[in-house]
């Protein structure tokens, strides 16, 4: 666990909620529930600095802005919680069409009678 800095508050990262993956692309053959997930979803080591009117970032992006979550509250324990948004995430389209490779690879492995 990071040690917070005076004023951050402790965050964690999670799969997108409907308000994030409503709308966002998922090609055929594709559970959405692979839609939802983030590459730094249960990351929990993060702090978050809130500026000077004590509201907590609405974005938190990385890999240069790539992949990006969006502020969606508090939990139970008073974590800022962040979800996942592939409507925003440059990357995400590039992620999902190669977890759609993988499916489709599956799909014809199981059609031949492999495993």
């Amino acid at each position: 666990m990071a040690t917070l800095l005076r004023g951050e508050v402790r965050a964690i990262l999670q799969p997108a909620g409907t308000a994030q993956y409503k709308g966002a692309y998922c090609p055929k053959g594709v559970p959405f529930a692979e839609v939802r997930r983030g590459p730094f979803d249960g990351k929990t080591d993060i702090g978050v600095r809130p500026d000077a009117d004590g509201e907590l970032p609405r974005h938190m992006t990385f890999g240069g802005g790539r992949v990006v979550y969006e502020y969606d509250g508090r939990d139970k324990q008073g974590r800022a919680v962040y979800r996942y948004s592939p409507l925003l995430s440059p990357s995400h389209r590039a992620v999902i069409d190669g977890v759609a490779e993988v499916y489709a690879e599956h799909a014809l492995k199981q059609a031949k009678g492999g495993q």
